[in-house]
């Protein structure tokens, strides 16, 4: 129940745990940064994590003196962000299907497994760099690819991309606007902004689902 609050405080304030790691660790900072989105990325039961807010905070502070250097920040955010999915991939090849069959995983809805599978589908490995802006089906993604045993190789190459670009956008967005004086004095709905704008998709991609069922059960009603 504390793990659950930490991470619910830490969605609602990112600036202030980012703050108070600065002052107890100096540079071990770092490390919780890192390990927020490894697990974010690398265990598929914690999509919930707030990796888009953390990365743009973290950004702000790699700014102007802020505590954080960006020219550390970035590598560290993109090995944690390529080893979770490299772990996700191997959860899911694993073990996917013991966990599916489990039930367990309550993040795991008919609507995201669906949405998942079906740009997995589409756009094949590509997804795996689509994915990555996408909040709980970034988790989910490489859980699938390694499932569905694609290839690593192709796998690997899509991971690093989309691990390299989407952390560095939302570092690089807190970096370069995060000074802003409207962005500083209504930061907490800039984080909320993010977290709205990052749904969307998914939000959309329920929705569309919902109403295909919806239709898909009216049809066969009138047959």
């Amino acid at each position: 129940m504390e793990v659950i609050q930490f991470f619910i405080d830490l969605l609602q304030d990112p600036r202030g745990f980012i703050a108070e790691w600065i002052a107890a660790f100096g540079m071990g900072a770092y490390i919780p940064i890192f390990f927020i989105i490894f697990i974010e990325t690398g265990v598929v039961i914690m999509p919930f994590l707030p990796g888009d807010s953390l990365l743009f905070t973290a950004g702000i502070f790699a700014a102007d003196g802020g505590g954080l250097s960006l020219f550390v920040l970035l590598p560290v955010v993109w090995v944690a962000a390529v080893l979770g999915d490299s772990c996700n991939y191997w959860i899911g090849r694993e073990f996917g299907k013991h966990i599916i069959d489990s039930g367990k995983v309550k993040s795991m809805t008919p609507e995201r497994v669906e949405k998942t599978e079906g740009l997995i589908n589409k756009y094949g490995p590509l997804a795996i760099f689509l994915g990555r802006f996408f909040p709980f089906i970034r988790t989910f993604v490489p859980f699938f690819a390694g499932l569905g045993h694609m290839h690593y190789r192709k796998f690997l190459l899509f991971n690093v991309i989309g691990g390299v670009v989407w952390s560095t956008l939302f570092v690089l967005l807190g970096y370069f606007f995060g000074g802003i004086p409207f962005v500083q004095d209504h930061f907490e709905l800039v984080i909320v902004g993010i977290v709205v704008v990052s749904l969307i998709p998914a939000i959309a991609g329920a929705v569309k689902a919902k109403l295909g069922l919806s239709k898909a059960k009216k049809t066969r009603q009138e047959n």
